[in-house]
């Protein structure tokens, strides 16, 4: 009878494959959903709480400026600690290997396997805070794509503007593309900071700056209603030495021609800008050593017409959340960096109800990764968790976002995130700021910014 309930709560979660979302469903939106869609209520014994969006914030932490955040940064760094205020708060309990078959309906198959293979692994449990939310003009656009949005395969996205393009989907594949389309802001310029860290814990840093501008969920630049691009994006590389003055930029489309995107790199050694041949799917990404394929960055990214993917709908599991601890400034890397994983004493659980989608790779295709299991936070459609295969069905990849909400854009998006090779012990960690400046989040860019011919003139600007 349990099992039975189960699978009826999965069969509920959305809707019919295939089907268009009802008016009565679409109808929910912003009254028992949450304007993207989540189910606003709790779950029955109270540990997962009812939806609270911005209200889990401060006015002032709303509204907070870069230089504000700076400022507090320098002078008054506990205070980034209690965002959504958690800074207080202490653990309900731990899940280690000892009592991990208490909790295991709660856990991942990463999650098992790390807690079986680390003695010092653990989950230290927080109250749930369900905070995440995004601008007015996202949950308008949002509600119009219910209705509008279609999807022709993997990857023919049709009818969507600015929003979430499914916040009733009807199958995997609109799940992941609610995951890419998620609102991150206008246009960013992130301060990235990763290590590949060895299983004894010694760790090799680089340094990136990324400058981004989002085309598609633009509501102060809204695209027009046939705009394939998605977001420019350009990596400068800092360190280490051999490798620094490397751009690499990236016109991120819709679609599978070049994987979704086009990319150009430059190199100062030879001081020539190159077309890419391919910077998408299990290529490994610039400075991971191998341990990170490009379509894991943002935890998934590009095209998905390599895989099959269906939705196994909806379930409660225990993720990184709320992470403003660990990353805070006052926790330097030597402090988040251990053998074998991140610090356990640093980071932060929560219950949440999660989307679960299976991609298994198609007859006729290839990537290193045979099969996938993405964890999606209903409240953001951030993929949280995934669990990856090799060929032989072997668990491999362990990759977390360890989410946290930011209110004064406001996204929720993982930072860091971290992905755990099983097989080497060593694992990649990346998109660190503790030991850098805060992203710029006001920034603007004109779009020739992101011209292949602007990168020779901004190399020799450096």
């Amino acid at each position: 009878m349990i099992r039975l309930a189960a699978l009826l709560m999965l069969c509920l979660c959305a809707r019919a494959v295939g089907a268009a979302p009802s008016a009565a469903d679409v109808a929910r939106l912003g009254k028992d959903l949450t304007p993207s869609g989540a189910t606003r209520a709790g779950n029955a014994d109270g540990s997962i709480p009812v939806w609270s969006g911005a209200a889990a914030f401060t006015e002032a932490q709303r509204s907070m400026t870069r230089a504000q955040l700076e400022d507090i940064r320098k002078n008054r760094p506990a205070e980034l600690e209690n965002f959504a205020g958690v800074g207080a708060d202490k653990p309900l309990y731990t899940v280690d290997k000892s009592n991990m078959a208490k909790y295991a309906d709660k856990l991942s198959a990463g999650q098992k396997a790390m807690l079986e293979m680390y003695p010092d692994y653990k989950l230290n449990v927080y109250r749930s805070v369900r905070g995440s939310f995004f601008p007015a003009q996202i949950d308008a656009a949002t509600a119009a794509n219910a209705t509008r949005a279609t999807l022709s395969g993997t990857d023919g996205l049709k009818g969507a503007q600015i929003g979430f393009p499914f916040p009733i989907p009807g199958n995997g594949a609109e799940v992941i593309w609610n995951h890419k389309l998620k609102f991150r802001g206008t246009a960013l310029r992130r301060f990235n900071n990763q290590a590949i860290v060895k299983p004894d814990g010694s760790y090799t840093l680089s340094k990136l700056t990324e400058d981004v501008k989002f085309k598609y969920a633009n509501f102060r630049q809204p695209p027009a209603a046939d705009n394939k691009l998605l977001f420019y994006f350009l990596a400068t590389i800092l360190s280490p030495a051999r490798v620094a003055g490397q751009l690499t930029l990236v016109h991120e489309s819709m679609g599978t021609e070049g994987g979704g995107r086009s990319a150009w790199i430059y190199n100062p050694g030879i001081g020539r800008t190159n077309r890419a041949p391919d910077v998408g799917y299990d290529n490994p990404s610039v400075g991971s050593d191998g341990e990170q394929f490009n379509d894991q960055v943002d935890v998934f990214n590009g095209a998905l017409d390599r895989y099959d993917w269906k939705l196994l709908g909806r379930r409660e599991m225990l993720i990184a959340y709320n992470s403003y601890r660990l990353n805070s400034p006052r926790h330097k890397y030597d402090e988040l960096i251990r053998p074998h994983h991140l610090n356990s004493e640093l980071t932060r659980y929560e219950l949440h109800r999660v989307w679960v989608v299976e991609a298994t790779l198609r007859a006729g295709t290839r990537h290193s990764l045979a099969r996938r299991t993405f964890y999606l936070d209903e409240d953001s459609w951030s993929i949280a968790a995934v669990d990856g295969y090799d060929a032989q069905g072997k668990l491999w990849k362990v990759q977390e976002a360890h989410l946290m909400t930011y209110p004064f854009l406001p996204t929720t998006t993982g930072s860091p995130e971290v992905i755990y090779d099983l097989r080497s012990g060593r694992y990649f960690v990346t998109a660190m700021s503790n030991e850098d400046a805060i992203s710029d989040f006001e920034i603007a860019f004109e779009d020739d910014a992101f011209a292949p011919a602007s990168l020779q003139r901004r190399a020799r600007k450096r």
